[in-house]
């Protein structure tokens, strides 16, 4: 797990505390896409498919990814998961 930038999550169910950048290389965001189109916010099930991942990583990294962090946060996760 890589670390990097900082973002502020508060949709939903999830905290508005600060988590540190959750980073997944392309396999591995690819299977967390497809599986989220299967089976939806089953990260238990998601993280089964991802050896050393937990359920709690892939939801933070969904969320990042995809919701809670603004354009310029989100850019800047993307910059990090380049690298």
């Amino acid at each position: 797990m890589g670390r990097g930038s900082r973002c502020k999550a508060g949709k939903g169910k999830v905290s508005s505390r600060e988590w540190e950048v959750v980073t997944m290389n392309e396999q591995e965001e690819d299977l967390i896409s497809r599986m989220y189109r299967l089976v939806g916010q089953r990260w238990d099930l998601i993280a089964g498919r991802i050896p050393g991942r937990t359920p709690e990583e892939i939801e933070r990294f969904w969320i990042m990814k995809n919701r809670g962090c603004s354009s310029a946060e989100r850019e800047a996760f993307n910059t990090t998961m380049k690298e």
